[in-house]
């Protein structure tokens, strides 16, 4: 299995991204979100989306180099098009616009459209945290097929539909990052490429029974991904899908689509300064987490930890050990970069 560092995996990445056509500043966005992303843990929204990226721009699905469109802005309403954008991109632009917004009225509703995939959506809770911000996402998934049973479905009906919610803390963001499935969809393409089976209640097979072997669900889109918590979870799921689509005005499941992944975004920036003071509202956040620290360690686990202190420690460990990329993850992206004329030289020179 290939290790890399940070720093070679990043030129790596930058040389696909840029050779798909996209201009400095969005090579760099781009590389560094899916790099951070693999930092963090998150094999499934890293490097290993590469592939896909060029398949969606070759089809003519993920459009280079877009800014976003202005469909409302009124007030704290913001609602903004990413006309199938590099997701990486559009996002951050549209949450440093309602970033913007949220300074001068308190808070901003954002509705941001038609992304081609946005990647780790935790990205975007920490880009507000940096500012000052609290951040509230809700996410949904159009793509070509649905790939997600909701409870009581034999057959899906919905995509992973992250949510994510993320404010200060003392040792860095609070952030809770999670699609609403049990796995996201590209765990299940990492298993799948280590041919490993999935764990236990994350798929279901074309009969709607469950199955650990992802093979299916990958090559060739047969069966679902399960809800997470049961009826909870897939609740969650529906109001993710319905604040995204409906609401934002994104697509949604269900719709007739060009194909390929498309992203839409219902969020809430909140400036702690306004609201509650920032220095008020990291002491109750850190008074929150004493309070849940001092409980005893429950039966095997050896500590207690809180949302976002995982990628941390993922982080810094890779960061000192290397990033590992699993071998049918890297043949695929050397397979997509020489579909944009990228030699192996070339990519042996980026990894140098």
């Amino acid at each position: 299995m290939p290790i890399f560092t940070e720093d070679r995996l990043r030129a790596v990445t930058a040389l696909i991204v840029r050779r798909m056509g996209s201009d400095p500043t969005e090579t760099a966005m781009v590389a560094d979100h899916l790099v951070r992303a693999n930092l963090a843990g998150h094999d499934s929204h890293g490097v290993g989306m590469l592939p896909a990226y060029v398949r969606l721009l070759q089809d003519g699905l993920l459009v280079p180099n877009q800014a976003p469109e202005t469909v409302l802005d009124f007030g704290a309403l913001l609602v903004l098009d990413a006309r199938r954008g590099f997701g990486q991109r559009v996002t951050a632009l549209s949450v440093d616009r309602a970033i913007a917004r949220a300074r001068e009225v308190g808070a901003c509703v954002l509705g941001m459209r038609n992304a081609s995939h946005i990647g780790r959506v935790g990205t975007y809770g920490e880009q507000a945290v940096a500012a000052g911000m609290a951040f509230i996402g809700y996410v949904n998934v159009a793509d070509h097929h649905d790939i997600a049973a909701p409870w009581g479905c034999a057959e899906p009906r919905l995509g992973t539909n992250p949510f994510v919610t993320a404010v200060p803390g003392a040792e860095g963001p609070v952030l809770l990052d999670m699609a609403t499935t049990t796995i996201a969809a590209g765990k299940a393409r990492v298993a799948r490429n280590k041919g490993v089976p999935v764990a236990d209640g994350c798929l279901i097979d074309a009969e709607g029974k469950p199955t650990n072997d992802p093979t299916p669900f990958i090559d060739d889109h047969i069966g679902a991904l399960t809800a997470f918590g049961r009826h909870k979870g897939s609740g969650l799921a529906v109001m993710c899908e319905i604040m995204a689509g409906a609401v934002a005005g994104g697509q949604r499941a269900g719709e007739t689509n060009r194909g390929g992944i498309l992203n839409s975004m219902f969020a809430v920036v909140i400036d702690l300064a306004r609201m509650s003071g920032s220095s008020a509202a990291l002491e109750a956040v850190e008074a929150t987490k004493a309070h849940i620290r001092s409980s005893k360690v429950a039966p095997g686990f050896e500590q207690i930890l809180l949302p976002g202190e995982p990628e941390r420690r993922s982080a810094a460990a890779r960061r000192a050990e290397g990033i590992p990329v699993d071998d049918r993850t890297w043949e695929q992206i050397r397979e997509a970069a020489g579909k944009l004329g990228i030699t192996e030289a070339e990519l042996d020179r980026a990894n140098a």
